[in-house]
């Protein structure tokens, strides 16, 4: 693993990776190109039921040890080529037959049977491990085998919802990538304009808090005020795993359009004493449940508090994506609470409705946000009742809303509710434009996390709790 002072420079690092995959991918084919002679003809991209048997003897080939390493790799790649080929429908069967190849009981019996007898292990551990297993870890031994197994598992994770006997696999899935992409085989490397155009291309496909609308919105997100880092493993060299980007700045943000206004003048980073982290994206859909931005947030505030001592604050503009879902249910169920009368009237009045809940749904299915007198009537209602969703209510005891219930485990502190902050369609559609800052303070981080994973308890501000 590269150390975190040579990992910045990565258009050095990659070069030689890169080389090494365009070769590694041209033996996969050689290797899928032998197998598909001895094995035959191809199987359709849909898979219909007559192709099954064919594709459970391809699944059978590659866990007999016949022809020794070569020759299983060879029927891996012809394995992987063939889901490769294939289209959603024929995917989802591949899976649900793959997923079949499960422990046998009668196998496991025999093993627990004779450790009984004999007290020997390895039958028992040989047993308890899926012929599936077997399989998946082959492919990570191809060239770009890795890319291929969390790409798969993306495809896999929305079929589990619909049928239960796929959850085997994804945990088999899921403990593998685990095991290979700890935190410690990380590399921590900060993207700049310099890197190379298909990682950049991905940083635009990949964002998912706020959408990268053309070259010029990236390169000013790349400027000198700004910075971005991700997480990348070896074996993925120009996949980014998830990554943070970054703004240096004078005090808290309050409002994203303005922070990301490519017509702004360049902010004097030695004038900034903030570092606003104002959105974190996961890049690979196949590693959800593998937990990196806790991690990612901490290694970037280390890399920043070294080179830019000026920096003292640390802090997020975050999306409150679960609010508008919950409030339109609490308006659909007739309930209002945390309103004034006055408030009511005021409300009831703007829309023609008698009955607030209805008044309130009719005014944000507008744009009242463009409306000054409609907007001021709803900011003591909607930040009150965006507080409270904030820190009363709960799931297992987490915060219902995943990105405070992230910030807050990490140690943050809810810092500052902020009032029409993103008034994208986006922001209005899942947050009523509301945003918060939560606030990485470097001496309350660990009695934070410790508290909140104890007993739930999060610290917030004054400014936080006089809305409650």
């Amino acid at each position: 693993m590269a150390h975190d002072s040579d990992s910045r420079h990565l258009p050095n690092l990659t070069h030689l990776r890169r080389k090494a995959m365009v070769v590694g991918l041209r033996a996969w084919r050689e290797m899928e190109s032998t197998a598909r002679s001895a094995l035959g003809a191809e199987l359709r991209p849909s898979l219909p039921r007559e192709d099954l048997h064919a594709l459970r003897e391809q699944m059978e080939s590659c866990l007999d040890a016949k022809g020794g390493d070569i020759s299983a790799r060879a029927r891996t790649a012809e394995l992987g080529q063939t889901y490769l080929a294939l289209n959603a429908q024929g995917r989802s069967r591949f899976l649900r037959l793959l997923a079949g190849f499960d422990i046998t009981r009668a196998k496991l019996d025999a093993a627990i049977a004779s450790y009984q007898k004999t007290g020997n292990e390895a039958p028992l551990r040989e047993a308890m491990i899926s012929p599936r297993s077997i399989i998946l870890r082959q492919f990570t031994a191809l060239p770009n085998g890795f890319k291929f197994l969390v790409d798969m598992r993306a495809d896999l994770l929305p079929l589990t919802h619909k049928d239960h006997r796929l959850k085997g696999l994804d945990q088999d899935m899921k403990a593998i990538l685990s095991s290979w992409f700890d935190i410690g085989l990380l590399d921590l490397a900060q993207i700049t304009w310099n890197s190379p155009a298909a990682l950049l291309e991905k940083l635009m496909e990949y964002e998912a808090v706020h959408q990268i609308r053309s070259w010029d919105d990236l390169k000013n997100r790349l400027d000198a005020d700004r910075a971005i880092y991700a997480f990348f493993h070896n074996k993925m060299p120009l996949e980014p795993l998830i990554f943070v980007q970054v703004a240096f700045v004078h005090g808290l943000s309050d409002n994203i359009q303005k922070l990301l206004d490519t017509e702004s003048p360049v902010f004097d980073i030695e004038k900034a004493d903030t570092a606003i982290f104002y959105s974190i994206s996961n890049a690979q859909k196949g590693l959800a449940g593998i937990s990196f931005g806790n991690f990612l947030i901490k290694r970037v505030v280390a890399e920043l508090t070294r080179d830019y001592k000026q920096i003292k604050t640390f802090a997020t503009l975050s999306p409150v994506p679960g609010f508008r879902a919950w409030l339109d249910a609490q308006l659909a169920r007739g309930e209002m609470p945390f309103a004034e009368p006055s408030e009511l009237r005021m409300i009831c009045n703007l829309a023609g409705e008698k009955n607030a809940p209805r008044a309130l749904q009719a005014l944000l299915a507008s744009d009242w946000h463009k409306d000054k007198k409609t907007a001021e009537a709803l900011q003591p209602v909607l930040m009150r009742q965006c507080v409270h969703y904030l820190t009363e209510e709960k799931k297992g005891g987490r915060p219902l809303d995943p990105v405070a219930a992230f910030h807050l485990f990490n140690g943050a502190r809810l810092e500052k509710i902020n009032w029409l902050a993103d008034t994208s369609p986006k922001g209005m559609k899942q947050s009523c434009g509301i945003m918060v800052n939560y606030h990485y303070k470097l001496s309350e981080i660990d009695d934070n996390h410790e508290e909140f994973a104890a007993s739930g308890k999060i610290v917030a501000s004054r400014q936080v709790r006089g809305y409650l």
